[in-house]
């Protein structure tokens, strides 16, 4: 056997330098880096075991020459100049993959023509037998690329892509190719670990090539040992002594690495529906005793091994490339960020991304760095010790220019409070010591302390962290418009003073009766937004774009009552907003959320929200009107909420929508998606609402308003009213 053959074995642009390596461990003689591969000496056996052991080569291309070629005709005659009697036979078939730039071939469909007219005319067999095509499983792939006037000339051993190991026939929607997930690996040290009896987990493991191409690593099973079909198979100069000899050993060690005690490898999948797949992947592998798949949302990812050891946190989170939107992707990644800081210390993180801006939200800095590319995309491999040390601790305040823009006046700390204004002063100094204190021993960041409890300061104010967000009412008409003015000025001038914070962080709107076909209109385009938190959820919340800034505190109350009841649920939530009970029924364990809104502004806002708590699309957001929808789902739900607007004209409905009106139609039509057994709960804001009487002989309703009204708005009974509806037995 010829130990001085040529070979060309080709790999994904950025892990040459691990490809080298890997090649030299498997008997290369010498080796030469190129763009996307390596030139190999060696012999015929170091071909087989190169097809069989790599884990991170495309193909294994036989080098059979090199000659000139400077058009398509001295292309098909040197491949006629080649004895391809030596390889194949005139009743084989063949398959030719044709790369690279030729004078006359205008695209590689043609020059495999040209190829495959010189081998087929070669072979041709007196009584007219010849080769024929077969581009799925062909006796012989032949691989030629042409550049600068020169054509290579190869046998392809590897026959499909060697990153086909033929155990992952179901996938997710984005799957890294099984050769760039082993590269991964190498890089974050993933053969050291294992040797350690380290742990590995992958968070979002979608199709599960890491968890698959970790065992196969840690267990020493050569990553083709169950493939069936090779380029070699029916190649004329084939060895098949040689291969079973190989085959044989790759086995035993296969056999020897499975019957020691499994690493504790596990991954975690949002989606239901691609457990099974997942499991069948690991199945077909042989890694079943290896390898485990659970349900998990991000948000409850946290490893915990049964030996108490760390290990390594592989994963590849969406980027903005066909997955999710970069507004969402950023608070994904920062939850992912949060996760590792908390749950995770001591161990290491690998975190592959196409976004490597979104991995600097993530609060830890990587210490090494790896380009790479998942196909054509530049990717980066990010690497992190999860240590206090390596934490990027403290958030920055924010300034006038970045989360909520500038207040409406801008008086001095040192001025002197007016009368009027001291006397709102005192008030505000007198709920902030009561409503501050029940605010903080209950973890609630966002607040309302003040709302008109004085009828001459006409005002609401609602504090979220250390911001004041202030809406004026309209003053009655038996007040002047210079007097209104003047007691805003008051409580303007009064908030920085008791409230301790800076003008800068007080944020004035104007809140209007609206009549008619009147509609709330955006307000400012800063796009910035506020993270706070509610219980277990964080929302976010923008204070100056908007009338409204993204979460209704009034339903508090009722928003932690759902995510009470919401576990093992199926929760629909209508008129949605931006889904903030959606996220604590998903968080509280609902086993799935649908949120239905018309707006996609209030929809992008709800898919930033779910991605903030580190939840998945698994949570399905509708954007349709809710009374059209209704009419034609035919889901059941045990768990609804309709908080629906007083009314609404928007563009996109054929009809105005009044609560008063359309309410029993609506909740008629909510009841028929509710589950028996199932609640619904039903709120407005209506000063003026009456609940139809056929409602409360159709159904069992007991109004829950009282119930639903915290602290903070219980000198306001009339906020909104809340009913739970069920249905009779």
């Amino acid at each position: 056997m010829r130990n001085n053959l040529e070979f060309f074995v080709t790999c994904p642009k950025g892990i040459e330098g691990l490809l080298l390596d890997e090649l030299r461990a498997l008997g290369a003689v010498t080796v030469k880096e190129t763009i996307a591969g390596a030139s190999v000496t060696a012999d015929l056996e170091f071909g087989y075991r190169c097809c069989l052991w790599s884990r991170l080569a495309n193909r294994v291309l036989l080098i059979l020459d090199r000659f000139p070629a400077d058009s398509a005709e001295s292309l098909y005659e040197g491949i006629r100049g080649i004895d391809w009697t030596e390889h194949s036979t005139p009743s084989g078939t063949l398959a030719v993959d044709f790369s690279g730039q030729l004078t006359g071939v205008d695209n590689t469909h043609f020059g495999a023509l040209k190829v495959k007219d010189g081998i087929v005319d070669t072979l041709r067999a007196p009584d007219g037998t010849r080769p024929s095509i077969d581009k799925i499983a062909p006796h012989l792939r032949v691989n030629v690329h042409c550049r600068s006037g020169q054509a290579q000339v190869a046998i392809d051993l590897s026959g499909n892509s060697l990153h086909q190991r033929g155990y992952r026939l179901q996938q997710g929607a984005a799957p890294l190719k099984e050769n760039l997930a082993a590269a991964i690996l190498i890089r974050a040290g993933w053969p050291q670990l294992a040797q350690q009896g380290g742990a590995l987990a992958d968070p979002m493991c979608g199709s599960g090539t890491f968890l698959v191409e970790a065992a196969l690593m840690a267990a020493d099973v050569a990553p083709n040992l169950h493939r069936i079909s090779w380029g070699f198979s029916k190649w004329l100069q084939h060895v098949p002594a040689v291969w079973e000899r190989l085959l044989a050993g790759a086995r035993e060690r296969a056999e020897a690495g499975l019957a020691l005690p499994p690493l504790w490898i596990r991954g975690y999948e949002a989606d239901p529906r691609l457990l099974q797949p997942v499991r069948n992947n690991i199945q077909r592998a042989g890694l079943a005793e290896w390898v485990k798949v659970y349900q998990g949302e991000l948000a409850n990812f946290a490893p915990s091994p049964d030996r108490g050891q760390a290990g390594l946190i592989v994963t590849n989170p969406p980027y903005g490339e066909r997955l999710g939107d970069t507004a969402s992707l950023l608070y994904l990644y920062q939850k992912l960020g949060e996760i590792l800081r908390e749950r995770c210390q001591g161990w290491q993180a690998a975190i592959f991304t196409g976004n490597p801006d979104l991995g600097k939200r993530m609060g830890i800095r990587s210490h090494k760095q790896y380009a790479l590319f998942n196909g054509a995309l530049p990717c980066k491999l990010l690497m992190m010790d999860v240590t206090p040390e390596r934490f990027v601790t403290g958030k920055s305040t924010p300034t006038r220019e970045a989360e909520t823009g500038t207040p409406a006046t801008e008086p001095t700390a040192t001025a002197r409070l007016s009368e009027s204004a001291q006397m709102f002063a005192n008030r505000l100094r007198k709920n902030l010591k009561t409503l501050g204190k029940w605010a903080r021993q209950n973890q609630i960041s966002c607040y309302r302390l003040y709302d008109a409890d004085m009828p001459e300061f006409a005002v609401a104010i609602d504090i979220y962290n250390d911001w004041a967000h202030v809406q004026e009412y309209a003053a009655p008409a038996s007040i002047s418009e210079e007097k209104a003015q003047a007691r805003l000025q008051d409580v303007l001038a009064a908030l920085p003073e008791v409230l301790d914070i800076p003008a800068a962080h007080i944020v004035l709107k104007q809140r209007l009766r609206q009549a008619g076909k009147q509609q709330y209109q955006r307000m400012d385009r800063r796009g910035q937004f506020m993270e706070v938190s509610e219980g277990r959820v964080h929302l976010l919340v923008n204070l100056t774009d908007y009338l409204d800034t993204g979460v209704f505190l009034d339903h508090r109350p009722l928003r932690l009552r759902i995510a009470a009841e919401a576990t093992g649920k199926r929760f629909l939530n209508l008129f949605c907003y931006t889904a903030s009970a959606s996220v604590h029924a998903a968080v509280a364990g609902a086993r799935r959320t649908t949120s239905v809104d018309l707006s996609r502004t209030y929809l992008d806002w709800a898919r930033r929200n779910l991605s903030l708590n580190g939840l998945s699309d698994l949570h399905q957001l509708v954007q349709a009107d809710v009374m059209e929808w209704l009419e034609v789902e035919r889901g059941d739900y045990d768990l609804i909420f309709i908080d629906p607007p007083t009314f609404s004209n928007s563009k996109r409905m054929e009809d105005v929508f009044d609560v008063q009106r359309d309410h029993a139609h609506l909740i008629n039509l909510a009841m028929a998606r509710l589950a028996k057994g199932g609640v619904a709960y039903f709120s407005n804001n209506f000063r003026r609402f009456k609940l139809d009487e056929g409602l409360q002989r159709a159904y069992q309703i007991e109004d829950i308003s009282a119930q639903t009204l915290d602290r903070d708005f219980q000198r306001n009974t009339r906020i909104h009213k809340t009913w739970r509806l069920t249905h009779r037995a």
